[in-house]
């Protein structure tokens, strides 16, 4: 049966018609294949990225399966970043309402008092895992009645130094809870925690936008080190740019690339990890209003962004792995929509990217740039991130097994290293 409309997937009239009101009405490819799963109360691991409309995937029938005379909470989200959590909930909000239930999301970088009280009171508690055991180290929050888990972004969470926090977590809600797993892959370490983590759940796929070709122009532009701005001001000039997402390794070369887009008249805004959660947010809403059309990001930083009409994807450096340079690119081009992805390669690594970027059949762009794909494609994606990178402070929470920061900082460790060159090792896209 083919299923249309998210009244045929089973969803409640109520939600379905506060979908409608938010102009969402036909479901995402994603979404066909996990709601009614969930709704049956399958455990369910997805491997399906962000932008492919996965928080309504789990979202929709989440909500559907509470009621409002439920514990609170009855059932918890776990995101990596505090961004991710805070779409979340603005997504969810609108649907929980309309079935009088209440959310909430508790992150680090804002009073944890507030957050306190509101989590106390939400039926659906949206969190990072640092914050989340905050919370629980103070006794404001029980997961004893959490009877419904959701992972998101999985991969990224144990890529940050997550998974002994949220071992503890998982421990702590409801032994025969529902359980769903969402990330971009779902084999190495994420592949042992679902397994770990889930009872006989159903599996699902679902490409990434930025693997679909016809929806992504991919360009590679050889430059100079010293000439990469330049080039970059030459980009972000082009008279067809919309919303621009500009991508930079650390947190130090966001704030100096936009210092020095702004010698060249050009106006951008940085995000990452050392800015304060309203100077974040001032700067992504300044982003999606079109106030400011250039975001200088770091990987991390970008994981909860989540804007319509990101026309261009520019990764000022190359990233560290495949998985990286799709989630990137993945910005862009969403809900049909085409976008522009622009990698600038000085010509000492131009092995590395063409290596890292080969398995996605991208020979054509890269013979364009006069580099050569190898064959696999998998060579660049073993090289794990430097332990010394702005992204990746060392955080002094270790030995609890925590994260520093509230959990909302990444740790480098060598654990996260080993799973990560075992996860690209071990992929299969």
């Amino acid at each position: 049966m083919q299923h249309e409309t998210f009244a045929d997937l089973g969803v409640s009239e109520a939600v379905v018609n506060e979908l409608a009101k938010g102009g969402v009405t036909t479901p995402f490819a994603v979404q066909k294949l996990v709601v009614p799963d969930v709704l049956a109360g399958h455990d369910v691991l997805a491997q399906s990225p962000t932008g492919s409309g996965k928080t309504l995937a789990f979202g929709v029938p989440l909500v559907d399966r509470l009621k409002d005379s439920d514990a609170r909470p009855s059932a918890l989200i776990l995101a990596p970043t505090r961004e991710l959590a805070i779409q979340i909930v603005d997504d969810l909000r609108p649907i929980a309402h309309a079935r009088a239930l209440s959310i909430a999301a508790v992150y680090g970088g804002a009073g944890i008092i507030k957050q306190a009280r509101l989590a106390g009171r939400a039926h659906i508690l949206v969190a990072t895992p640092g914050r989340l055991l905050d919370l629980i180290d103070r006794r404001d929050v029980s997961l004893s009645r959490v009877r419904i888990l959701v992972l998101d972004e999985a991969d990224r969470m144990l890529d940050m130094g997550f998974r002994p926090v949220v071992d503890r977590i998982v421990k702590m809600t409801q032994a025969k809870r529902q359980t769903m797993l969402f990330s971009a892959t779902l084999e190495g370490e994420v592949g042992r925690i679902a397994k770990a983590y889930t009872t006989e759940p159903r599996r699902h796929e679902h490409a990434h936008p930025a693997e679909r070709k016809t929806d992504v122009a991919h360009r590679f532009v050889m430059v100079t080190h010293e000439g990469k701005v330049e080039r970059l001001v030459s980009e972000l000039g082009e008279a067809e740019r919309g919303l621009t997402l500009v991508f930079v390794r650390t947190k130090r070369g966001a704030d100096r690339l936009v210092k020095r887009l702004a010698s060249s008249r050009v106006e951008a805004v940085a995000m990452h990890g050392d800015k304060s959660q309203g100077q974040r947010q001032r700067a992504l809403a300044n982003f999606e209003a079109g106030v400011v059309d250039t975001l200088v990001a770091t990987d991390v930083a970008a994981r909860g962004i989540d804007v319509a009409g990101i026309t261009h994807v520019i990764n000022y450096d190359i990233p560290a792995t495949r998985e990286d340079y799709v989630h990137r690119i993945g910005r862009t081009a969403r809900a049909g929509a085409s976008g522009v992805g622009v990698t600038l390669v000085a010509h000492d690594q131009a092995r590395e990217l063409a290596g890292m970027v080969g398995g996605l059949g991208l020979h054509r762009e890269l013979e364009q740039a006069g580099m050569k794909a190898s064959g696999a494609g998998g060579g660049g994606s073993e090289r794990p991130r430097p332990s010394s990178s702005g992204n990746r402070p060392r955080g002094g929470g270790r030995r609890s097994g925590r994260p520093a920061g509230g959990g909302e900082r990444p740790v480098a460790s060598a654990r996260g290293a080993s799973a990560r060159r075992g996860r690209s090792a071990g992929r299969s896209r």
